[in-house]
């Protein structure tokens, strides 16, 4: 569903759709609201008398359209979602790091010594770190996948989120999709400073800007919970011998030891 759409003169968003969907799966109470008055406006829905005496409100048949087409639209996005946060991950592996998604991470946010200590959960799309047994070496990062502009632009507006990423990781990447025009959905400039960014192109990710890099001593053992109770991503199959870190499980062969000459050998 585009994000905004006109049926009678009347502009309806992604807002109408879940209210057409809260209204589909209730009982159908009204909610005497304006949401509820452009969608009877445009038609998709319409008021019922129940012999109760009560005015209930149902969806119409344009009302099912709708709302079919806009979980259509939905499941595209979230496809599109799912296949770049996948081809993140799979790049993180190659090089070498081991790999999470769907993660719940707890964060500290910045706060001023006289203020109280704040915190936020954040859910990075792909979160990694190096394989190492150093824990200076670890150098976690962060990559929050966008496809949908106004998704980013809404992702942007929120600086306690950013501000989570950055603690979760020494480095926070913004990782854009493109528009159905084959572009990006953002500049690189519309990302703040403090985070690098990607873009994916020509089924290529590409560096717009490099993530500045902050040194993390150690992760908090919080952290380390989470990373514990969590199962890290593998490569796919078809890396087979080629992946970053198959050159030390690869078998050794011993080489063959010399032979001894015969007894009756002419020196």
């Amino acid at each position: 569903m585009p994000r905004t759409t006109v049926i009678n003169t009347i502009a309806l968003s992604r807002t109408h759709a879940r209210r057409l969907r809260d209204v589909y799966r209730s009982a159908g109470w009204p909610s005497q609201d304006s949401v509820e008055v452009e969608l009877l406006a445009a038609g998709l829905l319409k008021r019922v008398a129940e012999p109760s005496g009560h005015d209930k409100v149902r969806l119409t048949d344009a009302g099912i359209t709708f709302l079919a087409e806009a979980f259509h639209t939905n499941r595209q996005a979230r496809s599109a979602h799912e296949l770049l946060v996948e081809r993140v991950a799979q790049q993180m592996l190659r090089d070498g790091r081991i790999v999470w998604t769907d993660l719940s991470i707890r964060a500290r946010l910045p706060a001023a010594p006289e203020e109280k200590t704040r915190w936020k959960v954040c859910m990075p799309d792909v979160f990694s770190i190096r394989n190492t047994s150093v824990a200076a070496y670890l150098e976690p990062v962060v990559h929050e996948i966008k496809v949908s502009r106004a998704d980013l632009l809404g992702d942007l507006k929120s600086k306690d989120k950013r501000d989570s990423y950055l603690d979760a990781g020494g480095q926070c990447w913004y990782v854009l999709g493109c528009n159905r025009k084959g572009q990006p959905i953002a500049e690189a400039d519309e990302i703040p400073l403090e985070c690098g960014v990607m873009v994916l192109q020509n089924e290529r990710l590409e560096v717009l800007r490099n993530a500045p890099k902050r040194a993390v001593a150690d992760l908090p053992f919080a952290l380390w919970m989470v990373l514990a109770k969590a199962t890290p991503l593998r490569a796919h199959a078809d890396l087979g011998s080629d992946g970053p870190d198959q050159s030390m499980l690869l078998e050794q062969v011993a080489p063959e030891p010399p032979t001894e000459p015969p007894a009756d050998a002419v020196p």
